[in-house]
């Protein structure tokens, strides 16, 4: 992973304490509506991330970070070639997967007991009230699935705020580990994660519920980190979007070319 004149015109959101900060890059008259700041904006809420960002915003109990993010931050200037774009494409693509597999392990009905019926080796029935085992292991597997694949797609990028953003999800991932480790869930060097089936059917699922459920969870930080990786990924490829003196986005812009027939 390389982690390391014209007519003047304005916009006025009154509610500043709400909103009005996030599109603080637009300014006054033609300089400030054709300047790469509002463009890599528009391009972040036509391509859906901002609205994924603010979706994890106003979430109940949103994460200070996701505020944080959403509050400060602005597109700067710099091209990326097609294989670039891609890849922060591609790490879009597996950080909406990943939310949503998280988000999968926070709904309540999950974790919830059931009345289970089973077997013996006679073929005789009984029935307990337990936890859906195999349901949850379903859940937890799309999840080590989705995280590995996201850790595996940033290795093809090389932006500090992706990198950032990554070393925080990895640093959540180690800070819980002994939990994972009961569960049969291990860290491998590089980062990504390993599942043992029989260990997870052995467990406690209360320690599982523990982990993985509920507002200030595991599963909890690892959504909000996935739509931060997510949005900096987003901004990484519209910052090197630019308007060109020919009238045109400049090849590192990838969200159409909608604003082309406007100058």
């Amino acid at each position: 992973m390389r982690v390391q004149g014209g007519t003047n015109m304005s916009i006025n959101i009154q509610a500043k304490t709400d909103v009005s900060y996030l599109f603080s890059s637009l300014g006054s008259g033609a300089s400030g509506v054709a300047g790469s700041n509002f463009l890599s904006d528009y391009a972040s809420i036509k391509n859906g991330s901002y609205a994924k960002l603010m979706k994890a915003y106003y979430s109940e109990n949103a994460s200070d970070s996701v505020k944080t993010v959403a509050k400060n931050s602005k597109a700067a200037s710099t091209a990326l070639s097609s294989e670039e774009s891609k890849a922060y494409a591609k790490v879009q693509t597996n950080t909406d997967a990943l939310k949503e597999s998280a988000d999968a392990l926070l709904g309540k009905s999950l974790f919830e007991k059931k009345d289970i019926t089973t077997k013996d080796e006679n073929g005789v029935e009984s029935t307990v009230r337990d936890y859906d085992k195999n349901a949850i292991y379903e859940v937890v597997n799309n999840f080590v699935n989705d995280y590995n694949s996201v850790m595996k797609a940033v290795t093809d990028t090389d932006d500090s705020t992706v990198s950032r953003r990554v070393t925080s999800l990895t640093n959540e991932t180690v800070s819980n580990q002994k939990a994972l480790n009961r569960l049969g869930i291990t860290m491998n060097l590089d980062g990504t994660l390993s599942l043992n089936k029989e260990t997870f059917m052995n467990a406690d699922m209360s320690k599982a519920k523990s982990l993985f459920n509920g507002n200030g969870s595991y599963a909890y930080q690892v959504s909000a980190q996935a739509s931060l990786i997510n949005y900096a990924a987003d901004n990484a490829i519209t910052k090197g979007s630019s308007y060109g003196v020919n009238g045109a986005y400049s090849s590192g812009f990838s969200s159409g070319n909608l604003f082309n027939g406007y100058f």
